[in-house]
């Protein structure tokens, strides 16, 4: 058990939300202690409110429209972690459940470890590491450099605040490889080091908590949308993946310049077969499809390749074993990260317990290869595929599938009300 005691502040004990911000409560730590023993409470509302804090009224089960009863919160105390910038303050996840004790299915961490499950039936675990291009401005808006990408004098600009990430990352357990510019006014890549199952998720959305926090103490401001300027490059958050027997990478041959083992193309083959539908979870808002163009460094196509950055999965061989693995490319920054992962674990684990086998690999730039099967380029369209897609949605839980696709359908409701600037300035003078 954790100890808590001679710690003045609070315990930060969170959930991550189906949009992947985490949500909970500050406990004192005789509180949080009395967490660890019996568990708390919080309510089941923080699992059916959408962005901007409304209650998705289309959830008839649980939520505002059942009263907004408790969930059952027990902390997991081997992610709790020092907050370095808010002195004497930690932070720490939680699992949730229904006061009947059963889990709670629509927990998005509870989803990936489902998924988790499922593979290491298959006798894998998964090894992941995310990276995120984020967007920092300063207090005006104006951004912390001008769009130069790999740039060793514009990296300089973000000196103060990489100078304060580093020892805050560390001090939530996490690793930070390295860090470069992108070719977007503000755009700064992380690289996160690879965590085994659902260590990795919990690092990527601790990342985004501590980007935010730190930025706003520095008085600026950090992004993780999709696509913020139009005619600018979009935040990705791409995923590197591969499966582990114990030690052994499952997905390294002898060679770097040998064939992929049946392991390694299985998984690619399943990440393509359900790249449609897990769009939903990769890019799971109206603006993430505004990233999704040609010419902007993100795949509108279901495509493969050997170290093509222009395809949705990249396969990556190296002379060293561990770093055998696959790059899906089709991930927002704005993904839920426990939701992105689980979508593309489950996917390779389908193409793995099916022995599927991928098309040829492309080669050349895919974005010019109008004969290769389109992805999703709307919501809408991403939602019909993953309703279409019953293995995928199994993978993920069923009643689980039903809950995403309603808080899905919420937020194109809400969209489909509002009326943007650009419709009125386009069209007001000629209709």
């Amino acid at each position: 058990m954790s100890d808590t005691s001679g710690h003045a502040g609070f315990i930060l004990l969170g959930i991550p939300d189906v949009n992947g911000s985490i949500r909970g409560k500050a406990l004192r730590p005789d509180a949080f202690d009395s967490a660890l023993r019996h568990g708390t409470v919080m309510t089941d509302l923080i699992l059916g409110l959408d962005p901007v804090d409304t209650p998705i009224t289309d959830f008839e089960k649980f939520g505002i429209r059942t009263g907004a009863a408790d969930l059952i919160v027990r902390p997991d105390p081997d992610t709790m972690h020092e907050l370095t910038w808010r002195p004497g303050w930690r932070v720490c996840l939680a699992t949730p459940s229904w006061p009947d004790g059963r889990p709670c299915e629509f927990a998005p961490r509870e989803v990936f470890r489902h998924v988790l499950e499922g593979m290491d039936e298959l006798g894998f675990e998964v090894m992941a590491a995310l990276e995120y291009e984020i967007r920092l401005c300063d207090a005006g808006g104006r951004p912390l450099s001008s769009g130069i990408s790999y740039s060793l004098t514009e990296i300089g600009r973000y000196e103060e605040f990489t100078s304060r990430l580093v020892p805050a990352l560390e001090g939530l357990g996490i690793e930070l490889s390295a860090v470069h510019t992108e070719a977007g006014p503000g755009l700064l890549e992380l690289n996160l080091g690879a965590g085994r199952g659902i260590k990795a998720a919990d690092d990527a959305v601790l990342v985004k908590f501590a980007v935010k926090e730190l930025a706003a103490s520095m008085g600026l401001r950090a992004s993780f949308l999709a696509k913020t300027v139009p005619g600018e490059e979009g935040s990705s958050g791409h995923i590197h993946m591969s499966c582990w027997s114990r030690e052994t990478n499952a997905f390294a041959a002898a060679d770097a310049a040998d064939e992929l083992p049946s392991p390694f193309s299985a998984a690619i083959a399943g990440v393509l077969d359900h790249l449609p539908a897990a769009s939903l979870l990769l890019n799971p808002t109206v603006n993430s499809y505004k990233r999704l163009v040609p010419g902007w460094f993100a795949p509108i196509n279901a495509t493969w390749g050997y170290e093509n950055g222009s395809c949705a999965v990249r396969a990556i061989r190296s002379p060293r074993q561990d770093l055998w693995r696959f790059e899906c490319r089709r991930p927002g920054a704005d993904a839920n990260p426990y939701l992105a992962l689980a979508a593309v674990a489950a996917s390779a684990a389908d193409g793995i317990r099916r022995s599927l086998k991928p098309p040829a690999p492309v080669e050349g730039d895919a974005y010019d290869r109008p004969d290769l099967p389109e992805l999703p380029g709307s919501l809408e369209a991403a939602l019909r595929a993953f309703q279409e897609d019953e293995v995928l949605r199994q993978a993920l839980g069923e009643r689980f599938g039903e809950y995403y696709v309603t808080s899905r359908a919420w937020e194109l409701k809400a969209w489909r009300e509002t009326v943007t600037d650009w419709e009125r300035q386009r069209y007001e003078r000629s209709v």
